[in-house]
């Protein structure tokens, strides 16, 4: 039913889904950019549905504690993970890598979409965490797009960690340097950014889907 609404809303506002994940590719980090608007969201969920992907995203553990706000986030795929460091010594789960990578190994099949700017407004350099999780987890990282200037939502290439961070950002960058956001000077404009990733256990942060 979902996607039968999400096709009609996206003939609605003349958006178009293109690509899609490859058959054999079960789990894998989503990448969702650029992150300019709140738009962003709406149309990335909305383009996940008619491509039938389970998007999955990881929220601070008390938002599930606010009924009904619980069971939205839940329908919506949340995965409520422990943030504050302290408490996450305790019960054992480690940082937030840790955390994320785990979710994969527990799995057969995940998705889990993040933002690595983190933000709506521009930033010199993306947070690296989720390298970091897809790297330790053994899973690829697939580049989630939204192109407003075709108006095309969809999935280009799949990339499989290295251990080469600079060489495999600039892959990632380099793609989505030719993607205009809503705010296309928001977005990825690497000749405005520090590229300079040097080793795998640099920069290490996860961030929201919502950024």
């Amino acid at each position: 039913m979902l996607k039968y609404v999400a096709r009609f809303l996206f003939t609605l506002s003349g958006w178009k889904v293109q690509g899609g994940l490859p058959a054999d590719v079960k789990k894998c980090v989503m990448i969702a950019a650029p992150h300019t608007s709140n738009w962003d969201l709406f149309f990335a969920r909305t383009a996940f549905y008619i491509l039938g992907i389970p998007i999955k995203y990881t929220i601070k553990k008390e938002m599930m504690d606010y009924f009904p706000l619980n069971y939205m986030l839940k329908w919506m795929g949340a995965i409520p993970i422990e943030r504050d460091k302290t408490r996450a010594h305790k019960i054992g789960q480690g940082s937030m890598v840790h955390a994320m990578a785990k979710l994969f190994k527990e799995r057969e099949e995940l998705v889990i979409m993040v933002t690595p700017e983190a933000t709506r407004k521009f930033v010199r350099k993306w947070k690296t965490g989720f390298y970091q999780v897809a790297l330790r987890a053994g899973v690829p990282i697939a580049l989630g797009y939204l192109d407003y200037e075709k108006k095309h939502a969809g999935i280009g290439p799949v990339v499989y960690p290295s251990g080469d961070l600079q060489e495999d950002m600039m892959t990632i960058l380099r793609f989505y340097n030719e993607i205009p956001g809503k705010y296309p000077e928001k977005g990825v404009v690497m000749e405005r950014m520090d590229l300079n990733y040097g080793s795998s256990k640099s920069n290490n942060s996860v961030s929201d889907p919502a950024g």
